[in-house]
């Protein structure tokens, strides 16, 4: 089935990597896959494999003249399913009812939903959005819960690892805390900095550095923070990175310090797929996934000294590391695999089409 996916996004983030991620697995499932993309932004710039990418203004959300070039492109690919992605893009998608075209709207936040109810469907990435959605007014019978997923994690050359230790700097036995993310309120780095404060400097004789993997308007709070609280030094300030996985690799625990606001958390998967112990906050999409004990350390949102003994608690416990990274694996593979996933979305696309 042809299907077109658009996305009005300036920034890459959790988001456009998910819809890069997508796009490229449906591809792969034999799908006839067409996207649309904000002109000059960072996914333009992005190689999307063999998808096919058209690029369009998408100026502002009440622009009539973008309305219309998106329009006309829906017209000329003739998909019969065009799925739009967070409030710019789904703003200018206006596909009125009876076309022979189905619109779904694809959600992974809490958004304002004025800007989402003109679509004809609606899938939420956790059961507790697609409930939100509903209890807000959406109709039951065509909002659908499909979670994301995550690739397996691609192999990184041991010389490829050692040679981004020594690039930023970390001794063979220093411990790696890896914590990605663009740095923006809800994702919580602020209380991890200041759980990091509050952890030894070296634990069993190791020493503790944080990397900091992303970038974002908080950028010059953080490193401010750090420095007034005397970690500056055990930080690593990695930047954004189109590809993580030599980070990853290097990585001893990945912390997720999200606040509540956190809808579902791509990084869970992402630190399962790597076999990576994981410390996470409880944030909404958290308390839906992560079982504590099992295949995450889970502690309270905005508590920095929980989220500092559950970090010494994970990396004084090997047993407990390899218990978590085994669990999570299995789950990845039962629950959010890729073909599982693209199944259930083919399925959907099927059903709304039928």
């Amino acid at each position: 089935m042809k299907t077109l996916h658009i996305i009005g996004s300036k920034a890459m983030g959790g988001a456009e990597r998910w819809f890069s991620r997508f796009v490229e697995a449906l591809q792969r499932s034999g799908g006839d896959v067409h996207t649309v993309v904000r002109r000059d932004s960072e996914l333009a710039r992005f190689h999307l494999g063999d998808v096919d990418v058209k690029q369009l203004p998408m100026r502002t959300v009440w622009d009539p003249l973008s309305k219309l070039e998106v329009a006309r492109y829906v017209r000329r690919t003739g998909a019969p399913v065009v799925q739009t992605y967070m409030g710019r893009a789904t703003r200018l998608t206006r596909i009125p009812q009876g076309r022979g075209v189905v619109h779904i709207a694809r959600l992974g936040g809490y958004y304002k939903l004025d800007g989402y109810r003109h679509a004809h469907a609606w899938v939420g990435n956790t059961r507790g959005l697609c409930d939100w959605l509903v209890s807000n007014g959406l109709p039951a019978e065509r909002v659908f819960h499909i979670y994301n997923f995550i690739v397996p994690a691609p192999p990184v050359a041991d010389e490829t690892v050692t040679a981004l230790r020594e690039q930023i700097g970390l001794a063979p036995d220093d411990w790696a805390l890896l914590t990605p993310g663009r740095f923006v309120p809800f994702k919580g780095h602020k209380y991890l900095i200041d759980a990091l404060s509050r952890l030894p400097v070296e634990i069993d004789g190791r020493r503790l550095r944080l990397l900091m993997l992303g970038n974002g308007p908080l950028a010059d709070a953080l490193r401010m923070q750090a420095s007034r609280l005397g970690v500056a030094d055990r930080v690593v300030w990695c930047g954004w990175q189109q590809d993580p996985a030599a980070y990853f690799r290097v990585a001893d625990v990945v912390v997720f310090p999200s606040r509540d606001g956190e809808t579902f958390g791509n990084v869970i998967l992402e630190a399962w797929s790597y076999g990576k112990p994981l410390v996470a906050t409880a944030f909404r999409g958290a308390r839906e996934i992560a079982r504590h004990g099992e295949d995450s350390w889970v502690v309270p949102c905005d508590d920095p000294d929980a989220l500092a003994r559950g970090i010494q608690q994970v990396l004084s416990d090997p047993g407990l590391q390899q218990d978590m990274v085994s669990a999570g694996s299995r789950r990845l593979q039962q629950e959010f695999s890729e073909a599982v996933i693209i199944d259930q979305y083919r399925d959907l696309y099927d059903s709304l089409t039928a």
